[in-house]
C-alpha cells in the first residue's frame, strides 16, 4: 500500500483567467492546476513555489489556503490504475512574479504536460479540468467550500 501524498497546488488568477498546465492522456486533452507533490522535510509553501518554477516556468507569491481536496483513487473514474493512490491536495491562492506574458512549459514539466494556458473563468465548464469541483466553484464564485471533501 502506498502512502498518503501530499501535493500543493497553485491557484493563478488573473483578468478573469485561470492558470493551468495542459496535459494529454488516452482520453485526450485535460487541464490542472499547477503543483505536485511536497518532498519530505519541504514546508507547503515551498512546494508550490518549486512545482511552479519546474511547471509553468516562472516564481509565485503564495498567499492564503482557498482549498483542500482528497483524491482516493479506487473511488473514481481513473480506478483501473489509480485505485492505490491516496492523494491531499493543499490549494493556494498565488500570484506569478515577474510575469513576461509569455508562457512555456517549466524547467521540469510532468511527463503528459503539453504547454501552459490562461483558460477563461467562464470556459471552465467547457474543458476537462481535474478537480472538477474546483473548476465549478472558481466558475461559479463560490469560495465557500473549502475542504471539498474525496472528489474528481
Amino acid at each position: 500500500m502506498k502512502p498518503i501524498r501530499n501535493s500543493a497546488k497553485a491557484v493563478i488568477i488573473e483578468e478573469n483567467r485561470v492558470l493551468l498546465t495542459r496535459n494529454r492522456d488516452h482520453k485526450g486533452e485535460f487541464y490542472l492546476f499547477p503543483g505536485g507533490g511536497q518532498e519530505h522535510g519541504e514546508e507547503l509553501r515551498k512546494s508550490v513555489v518549486r512545482e511552479c518554477i519546474e511547471e509553468i516556468g516562472y516564481s509565485v507569491t503564495v498567499r492564503d489556503l482557498i482549498h483542500v481536496r482528497e483524491y482516493i483513487g479506487k473511488n473514481h473514474e481513473f480506478s483501473e490504475w489509480d485505485s492505490d493512490v491516496h492523494q491531499v491536495e493543499f490549494y493556494f491562492e498565488c500570484e506569478l512574479i515577474d510575469y513576461s506574458g509569455v508562457l512555456t512549459n517549466g524547467e521540469n514539466p510532468d511527463a503528459n504536460q503539453l504547454g501552459v494556458e490562461w483558460v477563461e473563468m467562464d470556459r471552465l465548464d467547457q474543458v476537462r479540468v481535474y478537480p472538477k469541483v474546483l473548476s465549478e466553484i472558481l466558475r461559479t464564485r463560490n469560495n465557500h467550500a473549502n475542504y471539498l471533501g474525496d472528489t474528481n
